[in-house]
This record gives C-alpha cells, sequence and structure tokens, in this order.
C-alpha cells in the first residue's frame, strides 16, 4: 500500500533538524500525550474493574445470592422449606442463618458487631472464611460449644486472642420489674478471619446457631433467614421466580442485587465518567498531531513543490504525510498499552513502593473497603482502548496530509 519511498520521506520529516527543532518537540510531546492518555485509561479501568471484582467476590463469599425471609420476625419450620429450596434447579446450597446487632467489648473497648448465628458445617463450606482463617482453627469453633469466630480486626482493636472470651451485649433485652435489662453473654474465641474487606473483618463475629437461638430468644425451630447460594449470580432474578412458586406466602426474597444496588450502580457511574473524562486526553493528543502536522506542512512547502516537478502525484505527497502523522499516533499507543498493562499487573508492588518511599498509607483499608490495591485486565477494554487511541491518531493525520496534497507547486516555489 506504502511505497518504500514513502516510508523513506515520511520518517525523515519525523527527524527535525535544528531549525525545525519546534516542530519536532511538538510532535513528541503529541506521542507523550497519547502514551500517558492510553496508559492512564488502561490503569484506571483496570483498578475499577479490579474493585468491583474484588467487592462482588467477597460481598457474595461472605453473603447468600438469595436471602429468604419470614413475614415476621422469625422463619419457622427452616429445614424442609430449605430442603424444597434446595431441589430447585440452579440452587447449590441453603444455610439458615440468624442475624443481630450487638455491642461487643472487651478490654474495656466497646464496638458495634453484627453476630450471624451458623452452623458449624455450613461455615466450613464458606471459602471465603475457611480459607482466610488468620489465627486459631474453625475445628475448635463447635455447635453450642459457646465459641465465635470474628473479624482479625476486631480482635485487634479489642486486643483480644484466641482462647480469650468477649462479652456480646443485645439491646434487646428482657423485661425485668425494673425495665428492660440487655442480654449480656460471653463468648470464647475459636478463631479470627481476614477476607480483605474492611467492613467484614471489623464488625464480623460469627456463633453457632444453636447459641445464636438461645441469645436471641429465637424458637429452636426458627431463623430470621435463609441464604440462598446459586451457580449463577446473574440469574438471581430466575431462580427468585422459582423459590417464590415453590414456596407460597414464604415472606420476602430479597437478592444480591436488590441489597448492593446502590453501590455496584455507584461503581459503573463512576467507571463510564473516568473513562470520558481521561479519554480527553487522549483527544488533546490528537490535536497535538493536527497542530504538529500542519506546522510541518507549512514548513515543507518548498519540499512538496518539489517533489511534485519531479513527477510525485498528490496521493504520494498525502500519504507521506499520513505515515509521518499515524507514525506518532501508533508509536504512542504502543508504548501506552505496555506502560499500562505492566502497571496494572503490578500496581500492588508499586502501591508498596511508594508508600515505603514516602511513608504514607496510599491505600487506607477503613476509606476503601479492601486491605490490597486490586486491578483486573480486561483485554476487550484494552483492545477498545488501542482501537481509539488508533483511529484518533489517523483521524487527526488526514487534513494536514489532505492540505499537503493540496499544495500548489507553482505558488510554493514562486518566491524561492
Amino acid at each position: 500500500m506504502f511505497s518504500r519511498f514513502e516510508w523513506m520521506m515520511a520518517l525523515r520529516y519525523l527527524r527535525a533538524r535544528r531549525q525545525e527543532g519546534f516542530i519536532s518537540v511538538i510532535a513528541w510531546f503529541s506521542l507523550l500525550g497519547i502514551a500517558l492518555g492510553v496508559a492512564t485509561l488502561i490503569i484506571v479501568m483496570s483498578v475499577m474493574n479490579g474493585f468491583r471484582q474484588e467487592l462482588l467476590t467477597r460481598i457474595l463469599g461472605l453473603n447468600g445470592h438469595l436471602s429468604v425471609q419470614g413475614q415476621f420476625r422469625d422463619l419457622k419450620d427452616f429445614d424442609p422449606i430449605g430442603q424444597r429450596i434446595r431441589d430447585l434447579r440452579g440452587v447449590i446450597s441453603v444455610t439458615p442463618l440468624i442475624e443481630g446487632q450487638v455491642m461487643a467489648t472487651a478490654n474495656g473497648t466497646a464496638q458495634g458487631a453484627l453476630v450471624r448465628g451458623i452452623r458449624h458445617a455450613d461455615l466450613a463450606r464458606r471459602k471465603l472464611i475457611a480459607d482466610n482463617i488468620a489465627r486459631g482453627s474453625l475445628d475448635d469453633f463447635k455447635d453450642g460449644g459457646q465459641s465465635v469466630v470474628i473479624g482479625d480486626r476486631l480482635a485487634q482493636k479489642m486486643g483480644l486472642r484466641v482462647g480469650d472470651k468477649i462479652t456480646l451485649i443485645s439491646p434487646k433485652g428482657s423485661a425485668t420489674a425494673f425495665g428492660t435489662v440487655p442480654r449480656t453473654a460471653a463468648y470464647r474465641i475459636a478463631a479470627t478471619f481476614e477476607v480483605g474487606m474492611y467492613e467484614y473483618d471489623s464488625s464480623f463475629v460469627f456463633m453457632d446457631l444453636t447459641d445464636a437461638q438461645v441469645y436471641f430468644k429465637f424458637p429452636k425451630e426458627a431463623v430470621s433467614s435463609l441464604e440462598v447460594f446459586i451457580r449463577d449470580p446473574d440469574q438471581a432474578l430466575e431462580v427468585k421466580t422459582r423459590i417464590a412458586g415453590a414456596v407460597p406466602g414464604i415472606g420476602r426474597i430479597h437478592d444480591w442485587q436488590q441489597a448492593n444496588a446502590s453501590f455496584f450502580n455507584a461503581i459503573q457511574v463512576e467507571r463510564n465518567v473516568m473513562f470520558l473524562i481521561l479519554t480527553l486526553i487522549i483527544l488533546v493528543a490528537a490535536f497535538n498531531i493536527i497542530s504538529s502536522m500542519i506546522m510541518l506542512v507549512k514548513d515543507k512547502g518548498r519540499d512538496i513543490a518539489i517533489l511534485r516537478t519531479m513527477g510525485a502525484t498528490r496521493g504520494m505527497v498525502m500519504r507521506v504525510f499520513l505515515i509521518a502523522g499515524a507514525s506518532v499516533g501508533v508509536i504512542g499507543t504502543v508504548a501506552g498499552s505496555v506502560l499500562g498493562i505492566a502497571f496494572a499487573d503490578n500496581i500492588e508492588g508499586v502501591r508498596q513502593w511508594i508508600q515505603g518511599l514516602t511513608g504514607t498509607d496510599l491505600f487506607a483499608a477503613e476509606i476503601y473497603f479492601l486491605s490490597q490495591l486490586p486491578a483486573v485486565v480486561d483485554w476487550s477494554e484494552v483492545c477498545a482502548v488501542i482501537g481509539m487511541a488508533l483511529g484518533l491518531s489517523f483521524l487527526a493525520t488526514i487534513y494536514p496530509s489532505w492540505r499537503a496534497a493540496r499544495t500548489d507547486p507553482a505558488e510554493a516555489l514562486r518566491y524561492e
């Protein structure tokens, strides 16, 4: 498509002489702008993807895809209901659960916590918990053993270790002649977990289901909800309809999309806005290519006229400047892609290095929910960014190249 002569002339024009240094500087800034724009866009999109995936993995790893609740405070006869739900297509497991807010106290420290009553076997099947035990062992968490499993950050805040006791105070107390007295009970810490999500690690307490029924005054045949795990989280609405048909009059059924809709919608909106904002960097770099190419065409007017008198066609002249301008965009896009992918793949190491260098906490778990900076490179998005950058670069060279091809040799050489 392009001849060797056209490539030679284009590359020669890119290597500006001393008197054309300003044009070369603009071209280099254009290349740098495209490279930084592409790299920044890939890094930010990867981090946003990482946030969404990590949060989704942790939220759905600790919470069910669907939550089935009774019409009133408790759900009675939960085992037969759970069996009917378990037999439905697409359902993996059903876990009976008792949930309640408490005040946890130890060593003179008090903090709000969320207690979840769950059977030992069900907790052991939760890979997110079982695979992230920081201290102790789940083997010590026994049914009816007056023991709990708490988040590692909660244990650190209260100065607790495995084997110590934590006191839980429920706001829903017992009525006495002197008024309502909060229920208080002490439990031995069997193990601590660290799933990497600050909210869970600093406030969750897992208690045996039988102990939770006694503590929260639930009947033996009742729980607060059933957590349902399904094969495909995206099919939650379909499974929800099946559950409603299999267990009529059950009460309320919530899916994970309803429970976390505002959270994930906020991430999606932020992701789209960041994409649009960072695209402007590439757009500005494309305009720099236009300005540098127009200046190059104006400066090379005499050379263009000589080429035309020597037999070069308008198409050849146009292709020379197309190659020169597009080369800046292609090199910048390739360099930016390599830089962005390499940075995204090693972003946690880069963060640790910068933190060690500056002595500051760049990614506080209390603010960002996660203890590590996640990044997931989506290759379809990378291809879209590369395609957009190349497209803008080629479009930026069309007008200057057309203008060079339209140069009149006689007019250009009139005053030479």
